[in-house]
């Protein structure tokens, strides 16, 4: 009872300091349900004209996302391995705030979800069919970079496009003491006095806009493919009906994580996703094909090394075959638009590490996580596909990615329990990026934050961020997906040159 109390006096307290920032709330929200009432009122002509924004963006504007994702790479790179890498953030002697291992699930929890489930089982068997370079379909050089080119997608380039906000965020955070978990307020050193008025308001609100269309993309993409494996094992009809009861199942999941904080909630929620993802990559890698996996994850990273620059650059100007326009433009795009959140997080449980191991750890851990599961679950399909057992890339054509998924990881051993395990592993991807979307998007709606977010405010976006794929999957389509994250990441890219140039201000304005 007296806890209850105090929570009620706490929360009242909070409103009469003021706390939430109500005019960058209220846009956000208002933006939001303007969007998705659009959607749904007029779905036809919302998806053609998603059609030709992502022609357009991608001729004309496409080439900025690859320049972010290489020269994070380089920027990260002078950082880490000059003396600002020794750069602690907290006191000397201050130990880390989490342990290893929960730090290391937390921001690989946090910045993949349900993506990496979805695209680490299913990617190659889109360039399988259509592969980069202008290859032939089926050459044993096309097939090799069917596997590596989704690696790629999502190592140290992605991870770093990820990271750069977090450098800013964290130094002004832990090192300045400034209690504000706001983009805007990384950027003063550049905008000055500015970031306290419109400017500041309009890059918050960017931020926030982005965040909310990718993860309509995001969600739109994994709840499909969770109500595909449902379908598959119970036998109830994949409608949109089921899509939506998943979506709030995977809501509420989330919801109740992110009102619980971030030590007890968020932190426990991906320990636990971190465990049953090593049991399902252990339980593939052991009972398929070992050897294949092994050997083909060995040359893909071989390609990677030795391409690294060639694949950061291609652009593809004189086939235009539009391989880098649909995909890694795309991928760029999405990584783009996560990543200023990704970063604030990042920046948020990093105290007590330097620079350089925020750096290392985030693009070291996280682009190895991601190519365990392209490497294992996805070079296990390709195995299928390759050995006849399962025709992966017909059922992509004639059905769709998440019943492509669902079959082969239905061709394991105890192939139903091995489904509802993944569909169970995906939900809770799910909610360990989402409880941290609505944990950083009620952080950035209020004037200061000196542990968590007022706790209604979490919840209250917690919902909201389920309206986005709710009108996303009544339109349908993985173009229409992928020109939401394309859309949504251009006022990023800004952003992120802002944080780096930020960055550079405060520490030569520190003499560091």
């Amino acid at each position: 009872m007296l806890e209850h109390r105090y929570g009620q006096t706490e929360e009242c307290q909070n409103l009469k300091k003021n706390v939430l920032d109500w005019p960058t709330f209220v846009l956000t929200f208002g933006f939001l349900v303007v969007i998705c009432s659009t959607i749904f009122l007029y779905p036809n002509q919302t998806e053609v004209w998603l059609d030709q924004a992502h022609t357009l963006l991608m001729d004309k504007i496409g080439i900025l996302y690859l320049w972010v994702g290489f020269l994070s790479v380089l920027f990260l790179c002078w950082i880490a391995f000059s003396r600002y890498g020794r750069i602690k953030l907290g006191p000397k002697h201050e130990k880390p705030a989490f342990s290893t291992f929960s730090w290391i699930s937390m921001l690989f929890c946090a910045g993949i979800g349900g993506g990496v489930i979805y695209w680490g089982t299913i990617e190659w068997a889109y360039y399988y069919a259509t592969p980069p370079f202008g290859l032939d379909a089926g050459t044993a050089e096309a097939i090799e970079w069917s596997a590596t080119y989704g690696m790629f997608h999502s190592g140290p380039t992605a991870w770093a496009i990820y990271c750069l906000p977090a450098i800013p965020m964290a130094y002004l955070y832990h090192v300045k003491g400034k209690k504000i978990l706001k983009i805007s307020e990384a950027c003063q050193p550049i905008l000055k006095h500015h970031t306290n008025g419109f400017l500041g308001k309009a890059i918050d609100l960017m931020f926030m806009f982005g965040l909310l269309g990718a993860s309509g993309t995001t969600l739109g993409l994994s709840i499909p493919m969770i109500s595909a494996g449902i379908h598959r094992v119970l036998g109830v009809p994949h409608t949109y009906l089921l899509d939506i009861v998943i979506l709030l199942i995977c809501t509420i999941i989330f919801s109740i994580s992110v009102y619980s904080g971030l030590s007890k909630g968020i932190k426990r929620l991906s320990d636990i996703n971190v465990y049953l993802a090593i049991f399902l990559l252990a339980f593939v890698f052991i009972l398929g094909p070992t050897v294949f996996i092994l050997k083909m994850t060995t040359n893909s990273i071989g390609l990677i090394a030795d391409h690294f620059i060639r694949l950061n650059t291609w652009i593809d100007p004189i086939m235009n075959t539009g391989f880098p326009e649909k995909w890694t433009l795309f991928y760029w795009a999405w990584w783009i638009v996560f990543a200023p959140f990704i970063g604030l997080f990042i920046a948020k449980i990093s105290r007590g590490r330097t620079l350089k191991q925020m750096i290392l750890g985030a693009v070291g851990f996280g682009s190895l996580g991601c190519w365990l599961f392209y490497s294992i679950l996805g070079n296990y399909g390709l195995y299928l596909q390759l050995n006849d057992l399962l025709q992966v890339s017909t059922i992509l054509e004639v059905a769709n990615g998440p019943e492509a998924i669902v079959s082969i990881i239905h061709s394991l051993p105890f192939g139903d329990f091995i489904v509802l395990l993944f569909s169970v592993l995906s939900i809770i991807f799910i909610a360990t990026t989402y409880d941290t979307s609505s944990y950083m998007l009620a952080a950035v709606t209020q004037n200061q934050v000196d542990d968590d977010p007022v706790r209604w405010n979490r919840l209250f976006w917690a919902f909201g961020l389920a309206l986005p794929p709710t009108a996303l999957m009544f339109i349908g389509g993985l173009k229409a997906l992928q020109t939401v994250t394309i859309i949504a990441a251009l006022p990023s890219v800004f952003i992120l040159v802002l944080l780096a140039f930020s960055f550079l201000r405060i520490i030569d304005q520190d003499r560091l």
